[in-house]
């Protein structure tokens, strides 16, 4: 089987190269001096699962030049994925399967707004790592897994194919009953921490020590659980507490990518988070005034930092 990783960041690299290490032909696609390190050296991967480092079939800019995939990984942030669907178009075969592992909860929509519906599966990813160098990936913490599944949830060949090779690289894996509620499931909670970090710019543990931000951060997430139950997704109150169970187990320190990314003047995911809660809201006639406070206080940065990033 050809693969292709399309991102070799944090989620990209982590499970990119786990499949190459475990001997499956895996091509990179990958940008810059990280890209120049992974051609020269291999891929670096520090690991709290044992590090290794490993060269893959194949790593380029240009996925010109990368052999017909039958399964491609996108590792790119959600806002990526409208350019790279449309690059991908001109690579993808008959049977090619894409495999998104983003944050957000319209990925797979966004997707086969561009790319033939029969190409592409849903899905997501746990894991907790970044670049730490150019070259080289950082595993910090948490037990990497990818939970994906066709749109229908049938347990098709294809997918239990996919389900086979993550298990021969190591790789924990679901296949759940529902792939959309665990899409959303994922994104309640990551939309929760990740729009109020940016705007408090402090871990996780210093909102939670404010009555007036829990309580803001909890409105937040009761306003996209209402959202997601709205556009037909089984949400439930158990949801939410899971939610705030998980959130209040965070250690001292914690911040979200997306919140990291704001500080650091990056282009961010909070299109994707918040402002799709906001845009959803107006379409289903729900109101969302905490999403919608945490947008507006962000979107100018966020204009400003996609603007000095072209």
């Amino acid at each position: 089987m050809e693969i292709l990783v399309y991102g070799i960041g944090g989620v990209g690299g982590y499970f990119g190269g786990r499949l190459a290490n475990a001997g499956l032909n895996v091509s990179m696609i990958a940008r810059g001096e990280h890209l120049k390190q992974i051609q020269d050296h291999g891929l670096e991967v520090e690991s709290i699962k044992g590090d290794f480092r490993v060269k893959p079939k194949m790593a380029t800019s240009d996925v010109a030049e990368v052999p017909t995939p039958d399964l491609i990984i996108l590792g790119i942030k959600s806002w990526q994925i409208p350019s790279v669907a449309a690059e991908l178009k001109t690579i993808i075969g008959e049977n090619t399967v894409i495999l998104p592992l983003q944050n957000g909860a319209d990925n797979y929509e966004k997707l086969v707004e561009i790319l033939p519906k029969k190409n592409v599966l849903a899905g997501l990813c746990f894991i907790v790592s970044y670049v730490e160098k150019p070259g080289k990936i950082k595993h910090a913490s948490y037990e990497p897994k990818i939970v994906f599944g066709e749109a229908d949830n049938s347990k098709s060949d294809r997918v239990m194919q996919i389900h086979d090779i993550l298990d021969e690289a190591g790789i924990e894996n679901n296949i759940p009953d529902s792939i959309q509620l665990e899409i959303w499931k994922k994104f309640l909670f990551i939309c929760t921490v990740s729009g109020i970090g940016g705007l408090t710019r402090v871990p996780i543990d210093k909102i939670r020590d404010s009555e007036y931000l829990y309580k803001m951060m909890r409105d937040s997430a009761k306003e996209i659980n209402e959202i997601g139950k709205a556009k037909g997704i089984p949400l439930t109150e158990k949801h939410l507490e899971m939610v705030f169970e998980i959130i209040n187990s965070q250690p001292e320190g914690t911040t979200a990518s997306t919140q990291r990314d704001i500080m650091n003047g990056k282009p961010s995911e909070l299109e994707n988070f918040n402002g799709f809660i906001v845009r959803e809201g107006e379409k289903l006639g729900l109101k969302t005034p905490v999403n919608r406070f945490i947008y507006e206080c962000l979107k100018p940065m966020e204009t400003e930092a996609r603007n000095s990033s072209q």
